[in-house]
């Protein structure tokens, strides 16, 4: 059986996102067995409502919109039971066996989410484990799969901080290109240790569906790193499936999900759980400018910006009969914390610009490079003659 669910979460910054974590999170707090199903690691007064969001964010934050992800479908485990979902849980469900509970929720973020360390160790909070250093995270993430893409799987064990049980959680993180999905279970020890691989089947079962492209792209919806284009409210003709360039796809690159603003997108898999993905958008006339696009990718890897002088040293490429630039970066994922490259195109064509990015392992984009220069020179244009 296959569930839709139609999650948001709108982009936020590292510490914004951490703050809809820590707080107002009382809302599934669990009154039996000493489930902790709170998606805080600390003690927050209780809500009004077990089920409800407090009318405002801290700091004046906005709530999470819930309008413009891509459908969230699922193979849903024998023994589980769907809940009502929350503002910020886009799925949850309960597990009951012999007296004991377990709580499973589906959370997306925007932005980088606070980082991969600070939410294991949020989650070691919730079972009164002391956090770990960053060194030490790697040595416990063991791999999964969900939606196609690896993810890094943590077995948490340990006990409530009110009752002394034991307990255990069960955390998936996985980064899309807008944001952060959190995907946990947690409650008694013994139970979760028995839906391990229910819970490992379950986010292999995840699918995250298409969105229909809208007639116009709306530019106040662009990330806020993203350059401005033209005035406010402009609208940008979106790209229809039908007139995607025609291409060569390397036989290693598998079409990923397409998420907005995006005309195509690969996943490139390498050794072990190193990856890379591929993603081709495409904008009105300068798209905002070159050198603040190149900037915006620097941006991403945590390398600093260059100048318009270092912009013209940049090399390019021959591409649909025009000069392409292309860009070469490496720095660091701050979604995970790991060393990251990125191998970008930016190709002006007929009063539009294409961008070609590859981003992710180093090994792996270094490996790629050439299929992505070959694959940007395949491409056939069909308003181009």
């Amino acid at each position: 059986m296959k569930y839709p669910v139609r999650p948001d979460a709108l982009p936020l910054v590292a510490a914004a996102a951490m703050l809809l974590l820590t707080a107002g999170c009382g809302r599934d707090d669990v009154k039996v067995y000493h489930v902790a199903t709170n998606d805080t690691a600390v003690a927050t007064p209780p809500a009004a409502s077990p089920m409800a969001m407090p009318a405002t964010m801290p700091g004046g934050l906005a709530m999470p919109d819930t309008g413009t992800h891509p459908k969230l479908k699922y193979t849903l485990p024998d023994g589980w039971k769907e809940k009502t979902a929350t503002q910020m849980r886009v799925a949850s469900f309960e597990i009951s066996e012999n007296g004991k509970m377990a709580d499973v929720s589906v959370i997306p973020l925007g932005g980088m989410a606070g980082g991969d360390l600070a939410n294991v160790n949020r989650w070691r909070g919730q079972v009164s484990l002391q956090p770990l250093p960053e060194d030490e995270l790697a040595k416990l993430a063991e791999k999964a799969e969900a939606a196609g893409q690896p993810v890094d799987l943590y077995d948490i064990a340990g006990t409530s901080p009110g009752s002394g049980d034991d307990e255990r959680i069960l955390g998936a993180i996985l980064h899309s290109d807008d944001a952060v999905w959190f995907f946990k279970m947690a409650g008694a020890s013994a139970l979760v240790e028995t839906n391990k691989a229910a819970f490992i089947a379950f986010l292999k079962s995840v699918q995250f569906e298409k969105l229909a492209p809208p007639s116009t792209m709306d530019m106040s919806q662009l990330p806020p790193s993203h350059p401005a284009i033209g005035g406010a409210g402009d609208q940008v003709p979106a790209v229809d499936a039908t007139d995607k360039p025609a291409w060569t796809v390397p036989a290693d690159w598998q079409e990923g999900q397409i998420a907005q603003f995006l005309v195509a997108k690969f996943i490139i898999k390498g050794e072990g759980d190193a990856a890379a993905a591929v993603n081709v958008s495409q904008l009105a006339d300068d798209g905002g400018g070159l050198l603040p696009n190149v900037n915006r990718w620097h941006q991403q890897l945590g390398s600093a910006a260059i100048t318009e002088e270092d912009l013209a040293k940049l090399p390019v490429i021959d591409a649909a009969g025009v000069k392409a630039t292309l860009v070469d970066i490496s720095g660091t994922d701050p979604r995970s914390g790991k060393p990251a490259r990125l191998v970008g195109v930016v190709l002006p064509l007929a009063g539009q610009t294409w961008f070609y990015k590859l981003m992710g392992d180093p090994a792996v984009v270094a490996q790629q490079k050439d299929a992505l220069v070959k694959f940007v020179q395949s491409a056939k244009y069909s308003d181009v003659h």
